[in-house]
């Protein structure tokens, strides 16, 4: 099979690590912010359909001022872009507030909009309903057109604490003011410095599905899915090696590891996932230990590929020197994963540390990458001189499944690229999860693949290094271009075939045999041969056993 070219995949290889990922950590739902002056606040997040927003307010330092009224503002936008939410700033954001037509035109959306008065701080702190019934919603108009007047009103009351509720599923964008206003002995005089004051404010978007937002569900029943597929491939790889545990190669217990690691991953994703559903929130620790080992897991997975590429146990008996260099690779792509995942999660994926991360995370994906691919080129030849068939049946297999994973890794590149980058409004939001989903699955297809080509079976030593076979076909390679270059230029003879020659040949053969016969008794034959043939065997076990030693 002809290998693909080298500078071609290297192109498509650093255009596959160059692309962003616009994946980022779970969308959360419960939301305490801390107020101790004029302030504004803004929470972005998708909502179901009917999904209620609660506010609350908590007195944490135990002061209250009864001079001091609030009024407190909100103003609830949705929009079919996506990036509109998500990737405006938030000065930019509370600039959008009581907004009543669309930042451009084509783009769509609903807005909402009210305020809530409280006379004191203890009317602040005490639970109760805010509207008797809630705010009606409005379309957004175009730039420069009129503001329309359609009003679409809810049939449901509000419950405690609720000040409004997403008409449909959408990014949405939640801006919220606080102003204290200062009622003193004498409210005629403006200029009266407000008097300190402290409290929480909780804000909470519960629907349908708890806490769980439309772009994160998807991801969680994935999560879900592939905890399953690696508990199945875990389950039939330890059958496997139950039943041949005699027969076991060393990179069998490589593909092991990485099971367990997989196995490990989703499970502790899924149950992020399911925390945030039912908490609103994560645990920061808990992420950081997913991120940590999605890196480990990622690690060992490139190492994996390579060992097979470089032929480890199968055409080569150790790695000698390049063992390092495996170690340093791996070393050094989990050092710069857990980075960029650690900071991804905490909301610090902007910085320069992240940027220097993920260039230097996709410079070493490249170069892993190319690495694969060369040593897969070498294995691939060294089998075709050898006469392999077996085992370059099984690296054709294999190279054949990671070209066919570069090209799809390619063609998902470019539609990513198009849907999400290349866009001016981002429709396509319910797709997002595919971005993370597709390199998790993509892997997952690959590790099957290697599972089921160096399955442990009753057969698994057809594909370990044999020393003895592999040296004299290395020999015989080495005989044949000095053969041919001795012959080479000589002329050829006639083909006739020589009769009398081989006529001689058969006499002589028979007058041998005769004499055997009539000098060697059968008695001694039968004693002589055994010891013969015990003696080849000797002499080929202590031949082994040198192989091993060396």
């Amino acid at each position: 099979m002809k290998m693909p070219d080298a500078a071609a995949l290297l192109r498509c290889l650093l255009l596959a690590a160059v692309v962003p990922d616009p994946g980022g950590a779970a969308e959360v739902s419960v939301w305490s912010r801390s107020i101790n002056s004029t302030q504004d606040a803004v929470f972005r997040k998708t909502l179901y359909a009917n999904t209620t927003i609660y506010m609350r307010f908590r007195n944490d330092s135990g002061v209250c001022d009864r001079r001091l009224a609030f009024n407190i503002s909100w103003y609830l936008r949705s929009s079919a872009c996506y990036n509109e939410v998500f990737n405006t700033p938030n000065n930019r954001a509370i600039s959008m507030f009581s907004l009543d037509h669309m930042l451009k035109d084509g783009w769509s959306g609903f807005y909402s909009q009210g305020f809530m008065f409280f006379e004191n701080c203890s009317s602040l702190f005490m639970p109760k309903v805010y509207f008797s019934d809630f705010n009606p919603y409005q379309l957004l108009s175009s730039p420069e057109s009129d503001s329309s007047n359609q009003t679409l009103a809810w049939p449901d009351k509000p419950d405690v604490s609720a000040v409004a509720k997403a008409w449909k599923d959408s990014p949405y964008l939640f801006i919220v003011k606080v102003q204290p206003i200062y009622r003193g002995p004498e409210e005629e005089e403006v200029g009266a410095e407000l008097p300190n004051f402290a409290f929480t404010m909780n804000v909470e978007m519960r629907g349908p599905h708890d806490y769980s937002s439309p772009a994160d569900w998807p991801l969680m029943m994935f999560f879900m899915v592939m905890c399953i597929v690696y508990v199945l491939f875990g389950a039939l790889w330890l059958f496997w090696c139950v039943c041949y545990w005699r027969d076991l190669l060393r990179v069998q217990f490589w593909i092991g590891a990485v099971i367990i690691l997989g196995m490990l991953e989703k499970a502790v994703f899924y149950s992020e996932y399911q925390s945030i559903r039912y908490r609103g929130d994560y645990v920061l620790g808990a992420v950081v230990f997913a991120e940590l080992l999605s890196a480990l897991k990622r690690s060992l997975a490139r190492i994996l590929v390579l060992i097979v590429s470089l032929g480890y146990g199968i055409v080569k008996p150790r790695l000698g020197t390049t063992v390092q260099h495996l170690v340093a690779v791996g070393l050094l792509y989990l050092l710069f994963s857990s980075v960029e995942g650690v900071l991804r999660v905490t909301g610090g994926f902007y910085g320069t540390v992240a940027l220097l991360a993920n260039l230097s995370l996709s410079l070493i994906d490249s170069c892993v990458m190319w690495w694969i691919f060369i040593s897969l080129s070498q294995t691939t030849r060294l089998l075709k001189l050898r006469r392999n068939a077996v085992k370059l049946s099984l690296y054709q297999h294999f190279t054949n499944t990671l070209i066919f994973s570069v090209v799809a890794s390619i063609v998902f590149i470019v539609w990513t690229t198009k849907v999400f980058q290349l866009v001016d409004c981002q429709r396509g939001w319910r797709n997002l999860w595919i971005d993370d989903a597709f390199w998790r699955l993509l892997f997952s297809t690959i590790l099957l693949v290697i599972m089921v080509l160096l399955r442990p079976s009753a057969n698994s030593q057809r594909f370990s290094h044999s020393p003895l076979i592999d040296e004299e076909n290395e020999e015989e390679e080495a005989k044949e271009p000095m053969l041919n270059e001795a012959f080479e230029g000589m002329k050829m003879r006639g083909s006739k075939p020589d009769t009398n020659g081989s006529q001689k040949l058969l006499s002589k053969e028979d007058e041998d045999l005769k004499w055997v016969e009539e000098n060697i008794p059968i008695s001694v034959a039968d004693v002589a041969l055994p010891a013969m043939l015990d003696e080849e065997e000797e002499i080929l076990k202590t031949k082994m056993e040198r192989s091993k030693m060396e």
